[in-house]
């Protein structure tokens, strides 16, 4: 049964949106592994590309439709900026197809969408309609500057970021409008490091503690930069489709352990349906 949101547009699907200004986070990577789990979990499962010009998403889900495997597919969409001279009604006439699209999607369990590494007007409409925002972070200060502002000489908090006070607006936004909150979830990304380096990254993780409480996020275990999450990538299938009928390969010790670290975060986002289940992937 369809639920009408205060919006206009109906809709029951729980919406995901990895959502990050800085490029290279890992937002297509996840966004891929989300969409092919959820889809193992049985789920019916839309996939939403906001970063028509990078085009990640989109060319994961076309080499996956093309490698003649019979796999499970999102039903996917990729939205182009308008070409509209004026501003007003380019970000009119991206909103009206935003909406459609979700519409479109209603029927499903899940919409999987996938946000540009830079601020926009498609982007901030996604980040707006999220049920689940996920912002997977590298394990800098170079990334931390994302979410907030940060005095080096005593690694006191200084005020929230440009990118965290738009999550800030896109929350007041959408229980004004549908009555219902954002679950906002920050990804650690796991990195191997020198011992140098370990004392900064323990900062990181100080002062992610800190915002987090401040501005209101959870922290959710990350993923390892390992080659293993890309690697797929040209055959359209991720590491959760190794053992699927068809697939060449075996699976070796490195895929066990990014198996868990997925499970580890799929147990962290408390996704509904999924909660104490037990996964099966």
């Amino acid at each position: 049964m369809l639920v009408q949101a205060t919006s206009g547009v109906p809709r029951s699907a729980h919406v995901i949106v990895l959502g990050n200004e800085k490029g290279g986070s890992g937002k297509s990577t996840t966004a891929m592994h989300l969409i092919v789990a959820l889809l193992r979990e049985g789920y019916k499962v839309g996939s939403l590309d906001l970063d028509a010009r990078q085009g990640s998403l989109s060319r994961f889900i076309a080499n996956r439709a093309e490698n003649g495997l019979e796999l499970p597919m999102s039903r996917h969409v990729r939205l182009e900026q308008s070409s509209l001279d004026s501003v007003a009604a380019a970000r009119e006439e991206e909103k009206q197809r935003f909406d459609a699209t979700l519409a479109q999607m209603a029927d499903c369990d899940f919409v999987v969408i996938d946000t540009p590494g830079s601020d926009s007007n498609l982007s901030r409409l996604g980040h707006a309609r999220a049920d689940t925002l996920v912002t997977p972070l590298n394990d800098s200060f170079v990334d931390f500057d994302l979410l907030g502002d940060i005095d080096q000489q005593n690694a006191d908090i200084v005020r929230p970021s440009i990118y965290s006070e738009m999550v800030w607006e896109s929350r007041k936004r959408k229980a004004h409008q549908q009555k219902t909150p954002i679950d906002w979830v920050v990804m650690r990304n796991r990195t191997s490091v020198s011992r140098i380096e370990a004392k900064n990254k323990q900062r990181v993780g100080e002062a992610l503690k800190t915002l987090s409480t401040r501005i209101g996020f959870r922290l959710a275990p990350g993923l390892s930069e390992r080659v293993i999450y890309r690697e797929l990538f040209p055959q359209g299938l991720t590491l959760l489709d190794l053992d699927a009928e068809g697939v060449e390969g075996e699976m070796r010790m490195s895929h066990l352990a990014a198996r868990q670290e997925l499970r580890d975060l799929f147990i962290t986002l408390k996704l509904p349906g999924l909660e104490g289940a037990p996964l099966k992937f």
